[in-house]
């Protein structure tokens, strides 16, 4: 009796853990939603790829310069499976299970390398991290590729069309 009552007490403790921790995410996704413009979505007709596509994994988004505070609302903060498409216009960020969207290229305020980012540090720097500019704020996007051989090419292409970070919008 004892035994089954201390284990009914530390699933109750873990259940109330789990709930605690979900209505935190969704606090923040709904204060987030009036703070941060919705991402744009992504062109009926985007153009040819400058690039091939990038496969990988979305890690998430963070305002520029705070790598610990990720964007949670309408679907942000999903870290998924993704692909990365560079065109002429812009970035499609095609994720799975969760939403697509597009930084348009005269967003793009820098891209970089990165050895962390909100909750995935790795020891090298192994991930594309994209700052651009929605609504006059600045967001980091990060994204690990499968491969980083192809993040050159990225940070050259992208580099290219950047807008100067003190100008708005």
């Amino acid at each position: 009796m004892d035994r089954l009552l201390l284990t009914l007490l530390v699933v109750a403790f873990f259940g109330l853990c789990v709930l605690g921790m979900w209505r935190g995410w969704r606090r923040q996704a709904r204060a987030q939603s009036v703070e941060f413009a919705p991402f744009p979505e992504v062109p009926a007709d985007p153009g040819t790829p400058v690039l091939p596509a990038m496969r990988g994994v979305y890690v998430c988004s963070t305002r520029a310069g705070h790598w610990q505070q990720r964007i949670v609302t309408r679907g942000a903060g999903v870290r998924s499976a993704a692909t990365l498409c560079l065109y002429p216009e812009g970035v499609e960020v095609r994720r799975e299970g969760a939403p697509e969207f597009w930084i348009p290229r005269e967003s793009v305020v820098d891209a970089k390398l990165a050895r962390g980012m909100a909750g995935k540090v790795l020891g090298t720097d192994s991930l594309l991290v994209i700052t651009w500019r929605l609504a006059g704020t600045d967001i980091d996007t990060g994204f690990r590729g499968d491969g980083t051989d192809s993040y050159p090419q990225w940070i050259d292409a992208l580099g290219a069309g950047t807008v100067e970070k003190g100008s708005q919008e």
